[in-house]
């Protein structure tokens, strides 16, 4: 989850970076989505802070905050950062030669962000080239949300990550998952998928109204304690029926917009 300072005057003190997945899609097309992606390969032999490329709380402190080992959590941590300069253009990383200085503006590596998203080159060879470090202590852990096991065709183990824009960068939606993309805020977001406007799936519905009413500053000082989350699944009619801890707000605002999750 991309943060940044709503605009003023507006009733949050943040903005957030949605994208709209294209229709074309397999899973969850036309739905708003935060920028992310899956653990590749390279991301679990990327071993940055063995090679020095990694900057922050170690992998052993998101394993304990995330209840996982350490080893997974480098992953986690290496691929949430991928994958946000893939999908929105913005970078978690610093000069490896000056500890206190982040990258202002990513827009100097747009080619090495194209290979990194063809799968050409790995992030941790990407940052070794340009002689950057991961920047862990910019990003926070927010949630952890897995698929309920009566979905039998596409699982998920997921791992939401909130860090704020780094002064100077700007994010875009010039990736081939989305056809929308731009900053609103959580409340704004929420709206819509009220007014049938957009559709949001549970995980991200959740995180959006965590945010909503707080400032960039109150997000990142919260010391949040992850619990997996675990939805169940009904099929009623046609539709998707989630069930989880905040389930009857979010299905009242789904049928107030007249939008179902087809299976």
């Amino acid at each position: 989850m991309l943060i940044r300072e709503a605009e003023p005057g507006s009733q949050d003190g943040l903005a957030v970076f949605l994208m709209r997945r294209h229709s074309r899609m397999e899973f969850a097309a036309g739905t708003m989505v935060f920028p992310g992606g899956g653990v590749d390969d390279r991301d679990r032999d990327a071993h940055l802070e063995r090679l020095g490329a990694w900057a922050g709380p170690r992998p052993a402190w998101w394993a304990r905050r995330f209840g996982i080992e350490a080893d997974l959590a480098e992953a986690l941590v290496c691929a949430a950062a991928r994958e946000t300069f893939e999908e929105s253009g913005v970078l978690f990383a610093g000069p490896a030669d000056d500890p206190d200085s982040i990258v202002g503006d990513a827009s100097v590596y747009r080619d090495s962000r194209g290979e990194l998203a063809s799968g050409t080159l790995s992030f941790a060879d990407f940052l070794r080239r340009e002689n950057l470090e991961l920047r862990s202590d910019l990003l926070r852990p927010w949630a952890n949300w897995v698929t309920p096991e009566a979905e039998r065709t596409r699982r998920y183990d997921t791992y939401f990550f909130v860090g704020a824009l780094p002064e100077g960068q700007r994010a875009d939606g010039e990736n081939t998952e989305s056809d929308r993309a731009g900053w609103t805020t959580p409340r704004a977001a929420i709206d819509d998928f009220a007014a049938g406007r957009t559709f949001l799936l549970p995980p991200t519905w959740t995180q959006l109204d965590s945010l909503a009413g707080h400032s960039v500053a109150e997000v990142l000082a919260v010391e949040r304690q992850i619990v997996t989350v675990r939805p169940c699944l009904e099929i009623q009619g046609d539709n998707w029926v989630f069930e989880f801890f905040d389930s009857d707000r979010y299905h009242q605002a789904r049928k107030s917009g007249g939008m179902g999750w087809r299976h």
